[in-house]
Order: structure tokens, then sequence, then C-alpha cells
């Protein structure tokens, strides 16, 4: 198989061209032939012109490599080699939405012929892929998975916005349905992956490996952000907490904040999800999910508790928000919990004026119904820097002051502006 990929007379098929699919698909069509196939028509005429809808990668980055972009799925029919990366989101109930999942394997199982490959890259519970996807393959194509195709699980590893750690850069796990296929993908990956990858036992155990990066992750933020509640109340600041204990050589220096997005804050709910099919609650897993899902309304609640402490109406106040995507210096307004921070200060009938250098107002009015600004307009009773882009990183007080009522208040997420506000009155988790 390899050798064909390369001899270009087999062609590998990504299918899901978003911020993982994309980014892999060009990898790949460096040193093989790559069809990159998406739903979304919209999306498939732009990368046609060189142009990344997550804009995260540079036009000059699509030149030279031989793929194809389509969003007709019978191009798929070209193909040997099948990467799956589409999302893999939560419902209203927090529960697994695998119905783009179920969808693409539909779509590929309807390419499938005998000898070909399928490696799954989008995060799934443990089983997922063989339990809920090889069926669909094996019904769509009338094949036998193992004995007329294989099937392997690679999960990504891309971090939107990370220049350091970038997909080739960073090691890679593979998997296989069995020892054959495990070679045979590690191979096909190790082409583009500089820091080699890692063969993992089985496809379930490269399942909970992606899944537990990020479920630790959460966990441990979710405990920053209790312990910001209760040094909150005590009357100190959680950062200069973290940095009095991170003088201890094995403290690990995890920081409160907003946890949204579509890994962190979405991954955990598959566990969990996984956890009670097998008869186990996971206690500590689903309180740190309520804890950070929180998190949004408690940084409201508090700042309309301090407009009011300063002797101002909620319904004449100003609030404005800085930021609004799920990161920093990212285009990506999915699953953002400043959405919670702004719709929970509006029930207090105050108003908020929102802005961000990224994110798109037209996909913030769709998603959320949320208005945007261009720019701020006027003065403000509160300031809210929710998310730490490079931008909002170079203010300082005195840009803050221009857009300040009297007694106004700064409130700063991430706390980029510890020790260096004197004349507003600041606030931090």
């Amino acid at each position: 198989m390899l050798t064909q990929l390369l001899d270009r007379q087999q062609k590998i098929a990504l299918i899901g061209l978003g911020y993982v699919g994309l980014p892999i698909a060009l990898e790949f069509a460096r040193k093989m032939s790559v069809i990159g196939f998406d739903i979304n028509s919209k999306r498939v005429q732009m990368m046609k012109e060189g142009i990344d809808p997550c804009k995260e990668i540079p036009s000059e980055d699509f030149k030279g490599r031989d793929i194809v972009f389509t969003s007709d799925s019978s191009d798929l029919n070209k193909a040997s080699f099948f990467v799956v990366a589409v999302p893999t989101p939560i419902d209203e109930y927090n529960q697994p939405d695998l119905r783009p999942l179920i969808s693409a394997s539909t779509t590929v199982g309807r390419a499938l012929k005998k000898g070909d490959y399928v490696v799954y890259e989008s995060t799934v519970y443990p089983g997922c892929t063989e339990e809920d996807c090889i069926p669909v393959l094996e019904r769509e194509s009338g094949l036998k998975c193992g004995t007329d195709f294989k099937v392997g699980y690679s999960p990504e590893r891309i971090n939107p916005g990370d220049k350091e750690h970038t997909l080739t850069n960073t090691k890679k796990i593979v998997s296989g349905c069995d020892s054959e296929s495990l070679e045979v993908i590690a191979r096909v990956y190790e082409q583009i992956i500089t820091a080699g990858v890692h063969r993992a036992p089985s496809i379930k155990v490269a399942e909970a490996g992606k899944i537990i990066e990020n479920t630790q992750r959460d966990v441990n933020i979710a405990l920053m952000n209790e312990l910001s509640i209760i040094f909150n109340r005590i009357g100190i600041n959680t950062y200069d907490v973290i940095e009095a204990a991170g003088t201890k050589w094995n403290f690990l220096k995890f920081y409160p904040g907003l946890v949204g997005g579509h890994c962190i804050g979405v991954d955990p709910y598959y566990l969990v999800h996984k956890a009670k099919q097998v008869g186990y609650h996971a206690h500590l897993i689903d309180a740190g999910r309520f804890v950070n899902d929180s998190m949004g309304g408690y940084i409201a609640k508090q700042t309309v508790k301090r407009i009011l402490a300063a002797d101002k109406h909620l319904s004449q106040s100003r609030v404005l928000v800085f930021g609004f995507t799920f990161k920093e210096n990212v285009a990506d307004v999915r699953n953002t919990k400043v959405a919670n921070i702004v719709k929970e200060m509006q029930s207090y009938r105050v108003q908020v004026d929102l802005v961000d250098p990224y994110a798109d107002p037209e996909e913030v009015r769709h998603e959320y119904q949320i208005e945007m600004k261009a720019q701020p307009e006027g003065t403000y009773d509160a300031i809210i820097v929710a998310v730490a882009h490079r931008e909002y990183r170079m203010m300082t007080e005195s840009d803050f002051l221009k857009l300040a009522n009297k007694n106004c208040l700064l409130v700063d997420v991430k706390g980029l502006y510890a020790n260096r506000i004197e004349k507003l009155a600041y606030w931090s988790l």
C-alpha cells in the first residue's frame, strides 16, 4: 500500500477538511496524491482558491501540492486509503453526537474496495471505531473488516493557533485492527510525522489514550477554577497563589479559565458516556465538567455584583467584552464559553458590546444570536478581557482608561494584567 501511495498509483482521501483534516491533507499531498473531501461546498471552493476557512494555514502552503478538493462523494471511488477527520460534538444533553461520524462512515463505506484502508482521526470513546463505525463500513460496502479491508485509529493532535507544536513535530499515536494494518498505517504516517509514531497495541487503547489527554487537562483546570472561587471568597488572588505554589519542583502549573472549544470542553463527556455504558459513574470527570461549564456564568455574576457595589444601575450600565473565540489567536467560535458570559450579563438587562479581531460576526450571529461590534463605542462601566488574543496582551491600563466610565471595573479572566492596574477597579479569577 505505501509503495503504491508514494508512486501515486493509489490515492489518499481525507474526509472532513476542518482544522484537523486540512493540515493532514496538505501534508500528505507533499508526497502522495490526495483527494480532499468535505460536504460543505462553500468551504471546498475556498480551499480550491488556496484559502483556509479556519484561517490557520497560509495560502502559500496550498501551492505545489498534489491534491484535489471536492464535495462530490463519487470522487472518493478513486481512493484506497481513507482518513476520516470529521467533528465529534455533543448534543444539548451533553451526550455524544455521532451523526457526522456515522455519515462519514456511510460515505466511505460506499466507496470501499477490497484491499482498502480506513483510518479514523476523530476523537471518540474507547470502542466507538469497532462498535459504531466498522459495522457501517461493512453494511455499506458489503465487505468484511480484517478480511476485505483494514481499519485503524490515529487520533488527531492538532492544537489550533499553536505554531510550536505542529502536526509534523508532534508524535502521533497509530493503531490497527491487526498487526498487518498497524504496520502499514504506521509507515504511511511516518512519511509526514517527523517526530515519529507510537504504535498502540489496540484501537481501544489508542482511542482511550487520546480522550484522556483532554480529560486530564479538563479535570486539572476544573480544580484551579474551583480553587479560584474559594480564594475569591477568602480575598486572595489565584495567580499569586499559583506563583507561590509553583516554587515547589513537582507542582503542576494549571490555571483557571474558560474551557470551551471542541476538545477539552467536549471529549470528557464521551468518556463519561462510555463509563455509564459499562456500569460506572465517572464522579470526578463529571464534577470537573460541571465546574468548568459553570465558569462563564460565575464570571458574569461576579461582574454584576461589582457593578452594583459601585452604586450603578444594571439597566443603565454598559459592559465591553474583549474576545469571543474559544481560545486565543484563532477564529473558531465553536462551543465558546464567552457566550455564557454575554448571555448571563444580558439576562440582568446590562448592555453588552462584544468585539473580537478573529471571530466572524456572521457566524457569531448565526450560532449564538449575539451581535458583534467592529470596535468599542463610547465608554463602559466594566471591561471584560475574556480571551488572551495577542492584540489584548499588548494593551495597557491607559488603553482601558480611554474606554472607562467612572469607577470602571476591569475583569481580567486570564490574569494578563496582574500587578499592572492601579487606577481601575480590578478583578480576575
